[in-house]
């Protein structure tokens, strides 16, 4: 009887369903149109562990939006020891980065709710000047150098996403693996108009998050918004929706930038794109890599590294110029 009535409910959906459409077409709306993009790579050979100099850039005249994936790498379940530790036994050459006294950051917690915090961090000194406002909530701040987003876990909080809003970095992770102490931050990005003043960034004007959205409002200096919202977040990856209100045509939309030194110290070493009309995957070593028109692009490890050995993959997809078709 029980199976009878589930069927027969089945069957009174399914034709409530064909109904809806034939009375109303054009309610359901197609996915956006696929858009392939210009994946360019302008890493440069270092020796210094401390020091970006991977840079892979995105381009598109076309894109408002697309989505940024944090993934744990594929050897996670293998790993006996993790690292952390700074590296800097190769950084000798002028102008690399030298090992400093911290000095403790103040600390701001802008929201606090059970599950969520949100904390901004004000540091002594840092290389650009503090101009971009920072709004949470209900709080505002124009000092602030890291904003550091926070999930409960048991025992305490796991932070899962991090920006600094006075050049534009973003650092994402996953939950950690259920039993396992959280994972380390490896790659960075970018998103919105990719500029170079001494390293590549991106000037923000305005950053404000919703709490209760999970989701980021941009405003760019050199004009235009973008949304940034945390679509999912749990022990397998971290995904970030991106939406533009209008295409960055005359410049990168995104980047990555990350560091390799060798294939055992890196923090990302491969890349693998899904070409424009192709059937499978290319992959390359990352300084081999030299460019694509591509709809998807991954960037990570396949073997593990002596720097942040459990930070994790990193997957740039789903471009789309933003429109919907009814079907």
């Amino acid at each position: 009887m029980m199976r009878a009535a589930i069927r027969n409910s089945l069957a009174a959906g399914v034709a409530l369903t064909a109904a809806a459409v034939v009375l109303a077409p054009g309610v359901y709306a197609q996915a956006a149109k696929e858009i392939a993009v210009e994946v360019t790579n302008a890493s440069e050979p270092v020796l210094c562990a401390e020091k970006d100099n991977v840079t892979v850039n995105f381009a598109s005249r076309e894109v408002r939006r697309f989505s940024i994936e944090a993934v744990h790498p594929a050897y996670m379940g293998t790993l006996q020891r993790d690292s952390f530790e700074a590296d800097w036994t190769g950084c000798t050459a002028p102008g690399d980065p030298r090992p400093q006294v911290a000095e403790l950051p103040k600390r701001t917690t802008l929201f606090e709710e059970y599950d969520l915090w949100v904390v901004g961090q004000t540091y002594p000194a840092f290389w650009r000047r503090a101009t971009t406002t920072v709004r949470v909530g209900d709080r505002v701040a124009r000092d602030i150098h890291l904003l550091q987003v926070w999930l409960r876990r048991p025992m305490g909080g796991e932070e899962v996403l991090v920006l600094y809003p006075q050049d534009g970095y973003w650092r994402l992770r996953p939950r950690a693996p259920a039993g396992l102490a959280p994972t380390a931050f490896g790659s960075s990005f970018l998103i919105g108009p990719v500029e170079v003043d001494e390293r590549p960034l991106v000037k923000l004007k305005d950053v404000a998050f919703d709490p209760k959205a999970r989701a980021f409002t941009l405003s760019f200096v050199r004009g235009g918004t973008a949304t940034v919202t945390m679509a999912a977040t749990d022990q397998n990856r971290h995904v970030l929706e991106v939406a533009f209100d209008r295409p960055i045509a005359d410049r990168p939309f995104a980047a990555l930038r990350s560091m390799y030194i060798t294939e055992f110290n890196n923090d990302v070493a491969r890349v693998a794109v899904i070409e424009s009309g192709a059937k499978g995957w290319r992959e390359e070593g990352i300084m081999g890599f030299k460019r694509a028109t591509a709809t998807r692009v991954w960037l990570g490890r396949t073997s593990p590294s002596r720097h942040n050995t459990s930070a994790p993959d990193m997957a740039f997809q789903g471009f789309s110029d933003g429109s919907a078709t009814p079907r």
